[in-house]
């Protein structure tokens, strides 16, 4: 199992869509590296949604239900589809991954622009831990 982020604008899709939709195509990622980390991604894979802008906080739990596929808005790209498992009890916010010195290395503080990334197992877990 591998573990991701991936960052949207809530006020362009938010966590609250994917929860009300269930399973949605996760489409219109338009930088090569995170191309890359979407064709990685299996079935079964753990996603922490985080919101950008105002926001900037981790808010919920997904889970990759089907692995890269041509993205339907252009085929040059991939997309991936992600079940919604949980909204996250505590959001984690920006400040508080930046606050934890065992995750200054995660690329979402190294790269923030980047929309989709990886996660260590360990990242991962202290991540859990912050939001219960």
């Amino acid at each position: 199992m591998q573990y991701w982020i991936v960052k949207t604008e809530p006020s362009t899709y938010s966590w609250t869509d994917l929860e009300s939709k269930g399973e949605d195509t996760w489409d219109g990622v338009r930088n090569y590296q995170a191309r890359n980390f979407l064709k990685l991604m299996q079935p079964g894979d753990l996603v922490l949604l985080y919101h950008s802008g105002a926001e900037k906080a981790l808010v919920g739990l997904a889970q990759v239900s089907q692995e890269a596929f041509p993205d339907p808005q252009d085929e040059a790209w991939v997309a991936v589809k992600l079940k919604a498992i949980q909204p996250l009890s505590n959001p984690v916010t920006l400040s508080r991954l930046q606050a934890e010195p065992s995750l200054a290395e995660i690329s979402l503080l190294k790269q923030s622009r980047l929309s989709v990334h990886s996660l260590s197992e360990a990242a991962y877990q202290l991540i859990h831990t912050l939001s219960l």
